[in-house]
């Protein structure tokens, strides 16, 4: 082979290899900002049951992205994943709710959360700070503008208050040709559909891809990552009942706490090019 082909290979070979956010870098840098000095011990130690390095990777995302986190909540807890990671080369958008005195609870969430960012601007200074609320706030990022939009544990929200098709709607917009959205719900068993169900926190997988598609996405691929075959799903208080949330308090609680969080569907889908 003609020695300025080899050098030329290896060059190519090289420089492929060490630009970009891919691969074991890409791991190193979710897994510094999962378990950074900047989370408390309680959050870190959720990143087990919640996989939440493995399932972001599953959703492909890299440091330079645009990202958008729907309805963070008040405590960001993939927030405080998702900034320091995106810090530096990335775009992140926190979609947050909207709330007012006829909404106490998304208030008194959209208070605290800020209050979280303000708190500490060496990790959080560079989140553009947005809201979703249909059908007033439905502008939150240019369209076209977002590489991937991430959703955890927010679906039955949207069902209850019969905004999960507008919301979609939102996310189709904001997205790139060939964008991904990613969405981690609590899983209801098959057979359980509807209002109801989604009133417990669960919603069944099957009614989560037909609201996606009905806005026109595509699904790409499934994950088991955030399976819990121990989730019953006929808790009286339902999905609140196990953990983080315990709304027994401490009744039963050493049972609940051996199930574990949810059972949950990890769906990833895309925006058609």
């Amino acid at each position: 082979m003609n020695i300025k082909l080899i050098v030329s290979t290896m060059f190519i070979t090289a420089l492929v290899v060490g630009c970009g956010d891919t691969g074991t870098s890409r791991s190193d840098g979710l897994l510094s900002a999962a378990n950074g000095d900047h989370r408390s011990a309680e959050n870190i130690k959720r990143n087990g049951p919640r996989h939440s390095v493995e399932t972001l990777r599953f959703f492909g995302i890299k440091s330079d992205m645009t990202v958008m986190e729907i309805w963070p909540g008040s405590g960001g807890w993939y927030t405080e994943i998702l900034a320091p990671y995106l810090r530096e080369q990335g775009t992140f958008y926190a979609a947050s709710y909207v709330g007012d005195k006829d909404t106490p609870y998304f208030m008194k969430g959209v208070e605290k959360f800020e209050k979280k960012l303000a708190a500490n601007p060496s990790v959080y200074d560079k989140i553009k700070l947005v809201s979703i609320m249909p059908p007033t706030h439905i502008d939150p990022a240019p369209e076209g503008s977002v590489d991937l939009i991430l959703s955890f544990r927010n679906l039955h929200n949207w069902v209850n208050n019969d905004m999960a098709d507008a919301m979609f709607g939102v996310f189709f917009k904001a997205l790139k040709p060939g964008g991904v959205l990613g969405v981690v719900a609590h899983r209801a068993n098959p057979e359980t559909t509807g209002l109801a169900s989604a009133k417990t926190g669960y919603l069944a997988e099957s009614e989560a891809i037909k609201i996606a598609e009905a806005a026109g996405f595509v699904l790409r691929e499934k994950s088991e990552l955030n399976a819990n075959p121990k989730d019953t799903k006929d808790y009286p208080d339902g999905v609140w009942t196990l953990p983080p949330n315990y709304k027994k308090g401490e009744v039963d609680k050493a049972k609940y706490k051996a199930i574990g969080e949810s059972d949950r569907m990890t769906l990833k889908f895309s925006k058609p090019l």
